[in-house]
């Protein structure tokens, strides 16, 4: 038993752990956790080898997520393209759309040149997030294996 600062004595437990009695003569116990830690990394780089070492089953699934990813890009672009595409067959639909002036711009000017930024901005960011939710259950996928 050694003396440990503030009057602590420390000794060498079981399987290596730290044992300390503070003050009062309550024991705690310190336990390191470093090799469980190790040991989960360990399992994460065997389980990712499959797709490193470009086996058949890592092809199978690196091919099943870039169909995921592309299937969303076209779903994303398709709607990009009706909303864009839309736009001028409401002002056709609508002609009278087409007096309606907003500081000296007619309105279908002003919506096909300003309102399509914010639309590309927000399908930009849902496109990102349904990507990034991809990856997640991909990457969910190849630890339950």
């Amino acid at each position: 038993m050694s003396s440990g600062t503030g009057g602590h004595a420390v000794s060498s437990g079981a399987g290596g752990h730290a044992v300390s009695s503070g003050a009062g003569g309550v024991e705690r116990i310190r336990v390191e956790v470093s090799a469980a830690r190790e040991a989960k990394a360990l399992e994460a780089r065997e389980k990712l080898s499959e797709l490193e070492e470009q086996t058949a089953i890592g092809e199978v699934l690196l091919r099943s997520l870039l169909r995921a990813q592309l299937r969303l890009a076209l779903q994303i672009l398709a709607l990009f393209a009706s909303l864009l595409g839309g736009l001028p067959l409401v002002f056709v639909a609508f002609g009278s759309l087409d007096n309606l002036r907003l500081a000296g711009v007619p309105l279908p000017w002003l919506a096909l040149g300003v309102l399509v930024y914010p639309i590309l901005y927000l399908l930009a960011r849902l496109y990102v997030r349904l990507a990034e939710q991809t990856e997640n259950d991909f990457a969910d996928l190849v630890e339950e294996q």
